[in-house]
């Protein structure tokens, strides 16, 4: 069985399906997922992450058409998808909702959206403070003794809200997924502010990096391009001598700005592994180095680019 670890960058699908709205998806749609399918397929992707909720379930159900279409590519590649955010509007106002019936009930509308019978790694999106972890257990277990579901994992949750979910839980959870990047810096400076004044600010749970490298929790890093904050969509001056110097150093490793803004975040020893989310096929294909090479940079210029992002020194 693959395991959702051993991929060092995920193709994120929240950008297919159209707008965000119920509205039905068409051939034009159909035909931006297959592109966009292709080109994560064609730098070496193979690990696709969904959710439930990306534009209104349009987003798995346009890749369950890409399947459709090409019957042998489900085999090819790892389907992850998560669970228990509900959008305003669905019998009630937006909240997250983690009980154990309306898991299966997702994993079930998943799997018919996406045209297969088996999802590989399920993430439960947000923390829910209702939640129950026996309820939350008793309905990953069933799901994966019925072999709907391979691997589970969570969502933008710290240490203790994991390990609160993995007590009674006998299956690993094997996958945490939070926003982590060279402009989202939180996850790397919570550690470095230890016993400063600044350390109030990170609002990065402390020691969750280190939990998940302790009990092989694989960390997934969503946003890690920024919205292309360095590589071609500044917002401020500092961003764009950020850039700059991304600039510089892509053209001294022989690559492109976009493979080493996810070079920084993959650098780490966590082994974070990045989920880029654009669904233009020539952004796919600039991240191409993030698959096929390890990350090119120096200590000296992991801290420089560091440096540059934070703009000011280290305490």
């Amino acid at each position: 069985m693959a395991d959702i670890r051993d991929h060092r960058l995920l193709y994120g699908c929240m950008g297919l399906g159209g707008d965000w709205n119920t509205e039905p998806y068409g051939a034009r749609e159909i035909a931006a997922a297959e592109a966009a399918v292709e080109a994560a397929l064609e730098i070496g992707v193979t690990a696709f992450d969904h959710a439930d909720i990306y534009r209104h379930g349009k987003s798995e159900a346009v890749f369950g058409e890409v399947l459709a279409r090409a019957p042998d590519l489900r085999s090819r590649i790892l389907l992850q998808t998560k669970c228990g955010i509900r959008l305003d509007g669905d019998a009630g106002p937006g909240r997250y909702d983690l009980r154990g019936t309306h898991i299966v009930r997702s994993v079930e509308e998943s799997l018919a959206r996406l045209r297969t019978d088996v999802i590989d790694v399920l993430l439960l999106h947000r923390p829910d403070p209702l939640a129950d972890p026996e309820d939350v257990a008793e309905a990953l277990g069933s799901l994966h003794r019925q072999g709907l579901v391979r691997q589970f994992g969570v969502s933008n949750m710290a240490a203790a809200q994991i390990a609160h979910l993995q007590a009674p839980l006998e299956i690993p959870l094997v996958v945490d997924q939070l926003e982590m990047s060279l402009a989202r810096r939180d996850w790397v400076e919570a550690g470095v502010l230890v016993n400063t004044a600044a350390s109030t600010a990170t609002g990065f749970p402390l020691g969750t990096v280190e939990y998940c490298r302790a009990n092989r929790i694989g960390l997934q890093a969503w946003g890690p391009l920024a919205g292309g904050r360095f590589t071609g969509a500044a917002r401020t001056p500092g961003d764009r001598a950020t850039a700059d110097l991304v600039a510089a150093l892509a053209e001294r490793r022989g690559t492109t700005p976009e493979a080493v803004v996810l070079w920084w975040v993959q650098r780490h020893p966590a082994g974070v592994a990045p989920v880029i989310g654009t669904a233009r096929p020539d952004r796919i294909r600039a991240c191409r180095d993030a698959v096929a090479r390890e990350p090119e940079l120096t200590r000296e210029e992991w801290y420089e680019l560091w440096l540059a992002a934070r703009g000011e020194p280290l305490p």
